[in-house]
């Protein structure tokens, strides 16, 4: 059993040529950015630590804190969390009492051992992304202990009793949201640049994720205060932000099961409650819409001939694709297999085909390297319009599906909708 687990681990951590590097696949800008993030974090930590007045006593502060942060990576690594998705893993509560405890530099430095405590016991993510999350966080609450020690610390020192207390909480609570506002938008601004379509409000603004920042916030800066009176409060912090974490995990892997893994679309189930839903709402109010059925054509052959892997890649992309250019009230899915679906509220029968159109050609213009290759594909989209093809979802389906027939016996790479009066049971329905 030894001489086969040998190899295996260091085959993991076998760190492979530098022209080999994830981060050069990159876009241009999206390189430039998540390199200058960490080149910046590492300037600000050595300017820091030239400044610092090291102190064993703040080293025994710093170690505590730090095993509390590692305790509960540790209490918490065999939950899986959703991949390409802005978690809340609740660090920064340990990050924010290490910025209001000690000097800027432990802030600054702190990321990192919990980063490779995260990459070796966690999860193997990309390395790239890994730095530029610890850079990040580092750079966040590098900047609140700063804003701490260097502005209000001093006004502090003049408070006595009471109103230094409130003094100090108010203080702490602003030091929280400098230190989450930097860290956020900076990996915010990392996956705008990676994934352009993606939507601020989606990833920030929900009712859900205000919520959670805000609980995140409160619960890190009374942790914060607390700590600032008496290191011996940590005993009852840690088991206190584990469950605070482990409501979080429950929330985001309620998410995740709404959510398909391969494309981050709306799985099928998640897709058709909401869908219905909506053609319920567009029926009462007697607004149009539609539904559009969208199929990779040939997918199979892509598959047997570069790979899953390339099918894989090329899912992802067509769904970033159809992320980017449906609107934002439109109610997208990945509907299995190669299919793609969506619901258009507000979308009569040429609404729909328009849109359907513009998907076919953006679709078209993707392409995925494979094998020494570019591999490029088509899709052929059926689209049906509430009332004239139907009133429920799985009449709209139906049609949807029949259409799509029609566009592949057509010559795929195109849009279908049925002939006036046809129905989709009609084994003619979907012939051109």
């Amino acid at each position: 059993m030894r001489s086969t687990d040998t190899p295996t681990r260091r085959h993991r951590w076998q760190v492979p040529p530098i022209r080999h590097w994830t981060v050069w696949s990159l876009p241009p800008l999206t390189r430039a950015y998540v390199i200058a993030v960490p080149a910046v974090a590492a300037v600000a930590l050595a300017v820091a630590a030239t400044r610092t007045q090291w102190r064993v006593s703040q080293l025994g502060v710093f170690f505590l804190l730090l095993a509390s942060a590692a305790a509960m990576v540790e209490a918490t690594r065999d939950v899986k969390l959703p991949r390409d998705t802005v978690t809340r893993d609740l660090q920064e509560v340990w990050y924010l009492s290490i910025a209001v405890l000690l000097p800027p530099v432990y802030a600054l430095l702190a990321p990192i051992p919990l980063t490779v405590m995260k990459q070796w016991r966690v999860r193997h993510n990309l390395v790239h992304r890994r730095v530029f999350s610890s850079a990040s966080n580092g750079l966040g609450y590098g900047a609140a202990a700063v804003e701490f020690h260097g502005g209000f610390q001093p006004v502090l020192g003049g408070l006595s009793g009471g109103v230094h207390s409130v003094g100090l909480l108010g203080a702490i609570v602003a030091a929280a949201a400098t230190g989450w506002a930097i860290n956020v938008w900076l990996v915010v601004g990392a996956v705008k640049l990676t994934v352009p379509g993606a939507r601020i409000r989606a990833l920030m603004l929900t009712r859900e994720a205000v919520t959670t920042d805000t609980v995140v916030t409160c619960l890190a800066s009374l942790v914060a205060f607390a700590l600032s009176f008496s290191l011996a409060a940590a005993i009852v912090a840690v088991p206190v932000v584990l469950m605070q974490k482990r409501f979080l995990m429950h929330s985001q892997l309620v998410a995740e099961a709404r959510t398909d893994p391969k494309t981050g679309l709306l799985n099928a189930v998640a897709w058709q409650r909401e869908a219905e839903a909506w053609i319920r709402r567009s029926r009462r109010a007697g607004a149009p819409a539609a539904l559009l059925l969208v199929d990779i054509d040939h997918f199979k052959r892509v598959n047997d001939t570069y790979g899953h892997l390339a099918g894989d890649e090329l899912l992802t992309a067509t769904a970033h694709t159809l992320v980017q250019h449906v609107q934002a009230g439109d109610v997208l899915g990945r509907f299995g297999g190669e299919e793609f679906v969506i619901v258009a509220p507000g979308a009569g029968e040429r609404d729909a085909c328009g849109l359907a159109e513009r998907l076919r050609e953006e679709v078209g213009s993707i392409s995925v390297p494979a094998r020494g290759e570019l591999v490029t594909v088509t899709v052929s989209i059926g689209v049906a319009a509430l009332g004239r093809d139907g009133y429920e979802l799985f009449e709209l389906l139906a049609a949807a599906d029949a259409a799509l027939y029609r566009a592949k016996k057509a010559g795929r790479d195109r849009v279908c909708t049925l002939p006036p009066g046809a129905c989709p049971s009609d084994p003619w329905a979907g012939s051109p």
